[in-house]
């Protein structure tokens, strides 16, 4: 019963409004300046921050660990062989800076982050939604984790299994799938 109201907890901890008591203004708005600023600066923003995104949530959860910097034996997320591609931490970094100008040790960077991945996804023309907010940043980052990642060799047999092991269903596959590709054509078109 213990482990069940723990449970419950945790879950109701994530809420729409969960700083509307500690930030009187809108954090969302601040985050979507950030990133509508990257983005006019460089078109593959939006990608980047969406895959970044889901290679810190595939990982420990969606807890900012991705961010992480390698420390000393440690080797972090982000220096891990599939993350070495990842770009556009200077976008998270930039909110983080102008929502902590405002709230100061309030927000986190796992609740920037999942608001720059909604605002580049809204940017590029896709849906928008309502982010829940009240994430708590990892402490724990290992490359050796980021072996977990659906490599882009994996077929869709692998790649469902992949998703299934973390309760992700065959929609949310085509979808991720289908938004990253269409994030990548929209760059290649943009070039030419």
């Amino acid at each position: 019963m213990l482990i069940t109201m723990s449970l419950a907890s945790l879950v109701s901890a994530l809420n729409v409004n969960y700083y509307e008591n500690t930030c009187p203004h809108n954090v969302d708005s601040i985050v979507a300046a950030a990133v509508h600023k990257a983005t006019m600066n460089d078109r593959t923003v939006p990608a980047a921050l969406l895959r970044m995104h889901f290679h810190d949530c595939f990982i420990r959860g969606c807890d900012a660990s991705v961010l992480l910097e390698s420390k000393g034996k440690n080797k972090a997320e982000k220096d891990g062989p599939p993350n070495i591609s990842l770009h556009a931490f200077y976008v998270i970094d930039n909110a983080k800076k102008a929502v902590e100008a405002v709230f100061p040790g309030i927000v986190s960077c796992a609740d920037i982050l999942a608001l720059a991945a909604r605002d580049a996804v809204a940017l590029s023309g896709g849906p928008t939604w309502d982010v829940t907010k009240g994430r708590k940043d990892g402490r724990i980052s290992k490359a050796t984790e980021t072996r977990q990642l659906p490599a882009p060799t994996f077929n869709i047999s692998q790649l469902q299994q992949s998703f299934f092991q973390r309760g992700l269903s065959l929609e949310d596959l085509v979808a991720l799938s289908g938004t990253i590709e269409n994030f990548k054509l929209r760059i290649q078109l943009q070039k030419i």
